[in-house]
């Protein structure tokens, strides 16, 4: 008995406990997944939202319902509370596509909530109803209670997942699916109809900036970068217009805070201006760049945001992850098979309204009627006596008469009948014929009738649905560049300790957080380690300072005594790059080495030193110069050229030298707007202490230093180059007032940096064609189009004198629509042979 007692407790426990988690568990995940977290790949709505739908499509009537009633008729649908309801309502609502609002429904930008149920309004949109409803193409089951009926799917001709979004999480999966621009959508979609390529980004209300290169067409693993566009009011004030996607004005503003309280950025307050448009104003620190904050902004607060897309979806009743693309080419393969069955159904009724109106004019004109007069027995002898009427016609007919046919042509009031006019019956049988035709016609040619399908929508709906997300691709910004430098170092130099918990020791440096130190010490060795509360580097340490990475001119000028043989050495060097935490020995490697003389040199400096030998030594000159120029510049390990091979008494530096670098080469890349050293877009030229020069298509120029944290707008710029003093400037520019393109040469007088200055007439309208610092520079003006070009060609330095910068100048020519202006060089040809002006 104890057995059996033993046996059915393992029995319980099995088919009990562990049966709820094989089970019950994965029953409700399974309803998560299918019934409330995911969208259909059919209509791209979730259950809530699908029902959401179809109840407003049950109470419309053309007028604007309380959300409060929209949310009590979809519970007859949806079993569970008002809140998910109301919630999924106002999120659709929101997105401003298949929902017309009325009241306070909350900004998506700000966060703000919406008002009560009980105060807003909502119907279905002109749009909704055009793409989102039709009975007789639905798929019906019972609602939860069995007392409704309710879609399976909406019939969806349109992408809405793809317009619309979808955020979702269930158990064990989620899905993100961004939004994309309804016009474009449209557009792919015709492109898939035609069997052509297409490409679609994702577009936000939001606005703001996105840079889609590792989007890869919204799969799983795929990321996006969203930027706030962040404008430079003045030199000390920044303003943001727009939010990223999923993130609020106030979590912005919380995390601009955030920033400034942990010491990455310096602001002096963010005001918060948002009306019916985002504006957030910033005002700096003295002394602050506006550029380096923009970048600090983007790398640490949420005015850039990484999103990574998961689309999943619900195909065949259990979830699928895709790509943009895919769920595309299902929305246009649903959409164009939905087009179809319209069409049938429509050939079905139209073919069934031929028979009957063909019956009808046979009865008529034939007086088949006149047996509804006649004596019968009984009902049914006149119903066989009409349908035998009918036998001498029924190859006029396209199928068989049906017994319910005759019984509709008797319950025609009889003086009906008698007014019934064959020409009009015929008039409308010929009309019937030509919609049947028209029908046929667009079911063999189903793919135009789907592209005229989109056509119409895009007419109709999409002029205010411009894209609103500008894609960019963004540059990577280098987080110790941008970092604000507070965060004191200190050094304890004969103990060997670097570290911020050291306070009682030598303060060296302020750094950032993010920096690495590279220290050296007196037995010859270096480290590079991160800061830290307190690092080891090694005893008795000569120099720290923070380490740059690749920094390719900073030089250490080193003399050092090798250990075993006595022989002292000297060596240049560069660190571009090393093992963090790692210890690097500089000598040859033998003990009792130890370094006599050390110098750390930002441009490449190699100075002079006096070498003082030990008066016990055996030398001839105890006294001599020594020259760090005359050394090359190698790599860390190499060992150095010989000084002397007698004992050192002291090195010191003798006179600073001059840097033995060339100047520094930069280029700008103008797909970022950035200056640069790694070779990236147009060369500028090599450069010490010369400034750069720039030309704004607004009519302004702007004097710079070289300074790689810049920001630059490469849309705007004409014209950027290394700027020469006594250079001659000619441009060209248009006097909109005028209606004519002015030209003028002149000299830059100004010298603040950083400033920029107008150098054409002011007035709206009025901008920047042409600009070049050519000294006899040929503009080649072309108007016109197809064979009436006219090209002319102006030699400036011989037609305009120079003048001051800002003088209106020459009339050039007449303003023309068609008409391009590009300079060229004295000393090439003009094949085309245009007119020639002095």
């Amino acid at each position: 008995m104890a057995k059996g007692k033993s046996d059915m407790q393992v029995f319980d426990i099995e088919s009990g406990v562990q049966g709820q988690y094989k089970n019950w568990f994965l029953d409700y995940a399974s309803y998560v997944i299918l019934e409330r977290a995911v969208p259909a790949i059919e209509d791209g709505l979730k259950p809530v939202q699908r029902r959401i739908l179809h109840a407003m499509k049950e109470m419309d009537d053309g007028r604007f319902n309380k959300v409060a009633n929209i949310i009590g008729q979809s519970m007859q649908y949806h079993p569970h509370g008002d809140a998910s309801i109301g919630d999924a309502l106002v999120n659709l609502g929101q997105k401003d596509l298949l929902i017309e609002t009325q009241g306070n429904w909350g900004d998506v930008r700000t966060g703000d909530q919406a008002a009560a149920p009980r105060y807003i309004e909502a119907r279905l949109s002109k749009f909704a109803l055009e793409v989102a409803f039709n009975p007789a193409t639905t798929r019906w089951q019972l609602s939860y209670d069995g007392r409704k009926q309710e879609p399976i799917t909406l019939p969806m001709k349109f992408p809405l997942l793809l317009a619309q979004g979808a955020d979702g999480i269930a158990v064990g999966l989620s899905t993100k699916i961004l939004p994309h621009n309804f016009c474009e959508l449209i557009e792919a979609s015709i492109k898939c109809l035609r069997g052509r390529k297409f490409e679609l980004y994702p577009d936000f209300q939001t606005a703001g900036m996105i840079d889609v290169t590792g989007y890869q067409d919204g799969k799983r693993g795929g990321k996006v970068r969203v930027r706030a566009r962040i404008e430079e009011l003045d030199k000390k004030t920044l303003v943001i217009r727009d939010v990223p996607y999923g993130v609020t004005t106030h979590q912005l503003m919380e995390s601009i805070t955030k920033a400034n309280d942990h010491g990455k950025i310096k602001i002096k307050k963010v005001t918060d201006l948002n009306a019916a448009d985002i504006e957030m104003q910033i005002e700096l620190a003295p002394g602050i760049s506006t550029d380096i904050t923009i970048d600090a902004l983007y790398a640490f607060t949420d005015c850039e945001v990484s999103i990574s897309p998961n689309a999943c979806v619900i195909a065949a009743n259990k979830p699928a992850f895709l790509t943009v693309t895919d769920l595309l080419k299902s929305s246009v393969h649903e959409t164009r098979e939905l087009l179809k069955l319209e069409l049938e159904i429509k050939l079905g009724e139209l073919q069934d309204k031929w028979h009957f109106t063909s019956l009808e004019k046979i009865f008529f004109e034939e007086k088949i009627y006149k047996e509804l007069e006649e004596k019968h027995a009984t009902w049914e002898t006149v119903l066989e006596a009409i349908e035998k009427g009918f036998a001498p016609y029924k190859k006029k007919l396209k199928r068989p008469i049906e017994r319910t046919d005759i019984l509709k042509l008797t319950e025609k009031p009889v003086r009906r009948i008698y007014r019934l006019d064959i020409k009009e019956l015929n008039e409308q049988i010929l009309q019937i014929e030509e919609n049947i035709r028209e029908v046929e016609h667009n079911l063999d040619n189903l793919t135009d009738f789907a592209v005229a399908y989109y056509e119409n929508l895009l007419k109709k709906y999409g002029k205010e649905r411009t894209r609103k997300t500008a894609i960019k691709e963004f540059d990577t910004i280098q987080v110790k560049q941008v970092a604000i430098a507070n965060t004191k170092l200190y050094i304890n130099r004969a103990e060997g300790f670097i570290g911020t918990g050291l306070k009682k020791d030598e303060l060296f440096c302020e750094c950032s957080d993010y920096d690495d130190i590279i220290a050296f010490t007196k037995g010859g060795a270096m480290k590079v380690v991160k800061v830290a509360d307190k690092v080891f580097i090694g005893k008795d340490i000569i120099h720290a300072a923070v380490f740059r990475k690749n920094d390719e001119r900073t030089t250490y000028n080193m003399i050092y005594v090798d250990g075993k043989t006595g022989i002292s050495y000297a060596k240049r060097f560069n660190v571009t790059g090393v093992t963090r935490d790692k210890e690097y020995d500089l000598t040859k490697g033998e003990e009792r080495s130890k370094v006599h003389y050390f110098s750390a040199n930002a441009n490449g400096e190699a100075e002079s030193v006096r070498v003082v030998l030990s008066p016990a030594s055996t030398a001839r000159i105890k006294e001599f110069d020594f020259y760090f120029e005359e050394l090359e510049i190698k790599g860390r390990s190499s060992i150095g050229n010989q000084v002397t091979k007698y004992s050192v008494k002291s090195i010191r530096m003798k006179e600073a030298g001059r840097s033995t670098l060339a100047g520094i080469k930069l280029w700008f890349d103008d797909k970022f707007g950035r200056l640069n050293t790694e070779g990236k877009g147009k060369y500028l030229g090599t450069f010490e202490d010369e400034k750069i020069i720039l030309f704004n298509k607004n009519g302004t120029y702007e004097i710079t230093d070289t300074e790689l944290n810049q920001r630059f707008e490469p849309d705007q710029i004409l014209l950027i180059e290394k700027y020469q003093p006594e250079q001659v400037i000619s441009a060209v520019y248009l006097d909109q007032d005028k209606k004519q393109f002015n030209v003028k040469r002149f000299v830059i007088e100004t010298t603040t940096l950083k400033t920029p200055f107008s150098c054409i007439k002011e007035g709206a309208g009025n901008y920047l064609v042409a600009v070049t610092t050519e000294p006899e520079p040929l503009l080649i003006v072309t108007t016109g189009k197809g064979q009436q070009v006219r090209k002319a060609t102006f030699k400036i330095a011989k037609m305009v004198e120079v003048t001051g910068w800002k003088t209106v100048g020459t009339k050039l020519t007449e303003f023309h629509k068609s008409i391009e202006m590009n300079w060229q060089e004295a000393s090439k040809d003009n094949n085309t042979q245009p007119e020639l002006f002095e």
